[in-house]
């Protein structure tokens, strides 16, 4: 028995870490009156699958007016009404630069 008072410490539960160290998150704000929900769906898949690992939320966020956003950690990416619809490709080159500067986009790369 010690006279130690000191209890040793207990490690904090693993948490999945993006390899930047910090959690990322996405937003697509789309508009509903342009039914533009299956366009935002899609990108949002298309981002899912290309950053399992380094987003920790996608969320799709309804608007109205005609607005299609994408955004990075509250950052605006890609704004359909300066920039027109976006190519995925597109929008995942801007995310990377984001989230992941290292990764290969593989064939998007091209």
């Amino acid at each position: 028995m010690t006279t130690d008072d000191t209890q040793p410490a207990t490690p904090a539960p693993a948490t999945p870490a993006t390899p930047a160290g910090a959690p990322h998150r996405v937003q697509i704000e789309y508009c509903t009156q342009c039914r533009w929900l299956p366009r935002a769906s899609w990108l949002a898949q298309e981002l899912l699958t290309t950053f399992e690992q380094e987003l920790t939320e996608l969320a799709l966020k309804p608007g109205t007016g005609g607005v299609f956003v994408v955004r990075v950690d509250d950052e605006v990416v890609w704004d359909r009404r300066e920039q027109g619809f976006p190519e995925p490709t597109a929008v995942k080159r801007l995310v990377r630069d984001r989230v992941a500067p290292e990764k290969s986009l593989g064939h998007s790369e091209r």
